[in-house]
């Protein structure tokens, strides 16, 4: 058993690394719980490369560069970090939450904030031909560096806001780079594919609509795809340095799903104070489910600090949930 501290945050990505700003401002201890090597969460692990930009007071932020911040901001506290260390077990004793982990190890708290994100996610994988032969070898789901591209010849995979994105910042970065995707129609924002269209028909690189992966070829990397045009069935080789398969993440509840809380689908039901079915546990950010919710950065940072200031009047119930003006505050 380790020490108690007043609120172990399950999930320290962006949304949990604010809560835990917010319950320092409240003069609370707390701890994150991670399983992940880092903090940060998505944008630390899948693109810390990528721009933002729907955070406050950011015209555009890197990923990496929020999570900085956002660890900077809540340095202030001192909080404990548990990292690479997964949540699952939860037990109520003697007026204290305990989380055991799988690493044996349990954490009590005298309040619990959830914040894990969309849960445990792994990537959508291909079943073709040479996808799994070439994973770290030229296949790749994510950029944890862009400059490590800079004059590759780069195949993305996906019709999302994550494919539209990465052409985008890639297109000035690398050799070539060519996006295929098996419909005519995109799924990311309109103004983003507005922008790829546009750059492609200035000759910053390639759309190949509806094409789909047939094979991938090469020795000790990869270096040649097969398309298709998958009406026509039409192949095309590519010569290629690195593929990324930007096709979305499987998510996963995993063992919050059996900690008793009142469940949407795959996200927790909280109350307008952010508090799940069990009163003490609170959730916030992409975990947590309400009539209306968006599930949004901008709106998680609300959740987080509504969150955090219920779980401090819980704690003690003299305190007022009002936090007051932080410019008012000494540090």
């Amino acid at each position: 058993m380790n020490h108690v501290v007043d609120v172990n945050i399950i999930g320290a990505g962006p949304i949990g690394l604010f809560a835990g700003f917010y319950t320092g401002q409240r003069g609370l201890s707390m701890r994150y719980i991670d399983p992940l090597p880092e903090p940060g969460g998505q944008l630390t692990a899948l693109y810390p490369e990528k721009f933002i930009y729907d955070v406050a007071g950011y015209p555009k932020v890197r990923a990496k560069d929020l999570v900085k911040s956002l660890r900077e901001q809540t340095s202030h506290f001192h909080p404990e970090y548990v990292l690479e260390q997964t949540a699952v077990k939860l037990a109520r004793r003697d007026g204290l939450f305990e989380v055991t982990t799988d690493a044996g190890e349990t954490y009590p708290s005298r309040a619990l904030i959830i914040a894990a994100g969309i849960g445990a996610f792994a990537p959508r994988k291909l079943n073709v031909p040479g996808v799994a032969e070439f994973e770290g070898r030229g296949v790749a789901y994510s950029i944890k560096n862009l400059a490590y591209y800079k004059d590759k010849r780069v195949l993305i995979m996906g019709g999302g806001d994550s494919a539209a994105d990465w052409f985008m910042m890639l297109k000035d970065v690398a050799k070539s780079v060519t996006l295929i995707h098996r419909r005519e129609a995109f799924r990311a924002h309109q103004a983003t594919v507005d922008q790829m269209r546009k750059a492609a028909a200035e000759g910053e690189g390639r759309i190949l609509t509806p094409y789909e992966l047939k094979e991938l070829r090469g020795d000790e990397r990869v270096r040649e795809a097969i398309v298709y045009q998958n009406q026509t069935k039409t192949e095309v080789p590519l010569e290629v340095d690195e593929v990324l398969s930007m096709l979305g993440y499987l998510s996963k509840l995993g063992p919050i799903a059996d900690w008793g809380l009142t469940l949407e689908g795959k996200q927790v039901v909280v109350s307008q104070d952010m508090m799940t079915s069990i009163p003490g546990i609170f959730a916030c950010g992409d975990m947590a489910h309400y009539p209306g919710k968006l599930k949004l950065i901008a709106t998680g940072f609300g959740e987080a600090a509504i969150a955090a200031n219920y779980a401090t009047h819980f704690i003690n119930p003299e305190l007022k949930v009002d936090p007051g003006h932080s410019s008012d505050q000494q540090r």
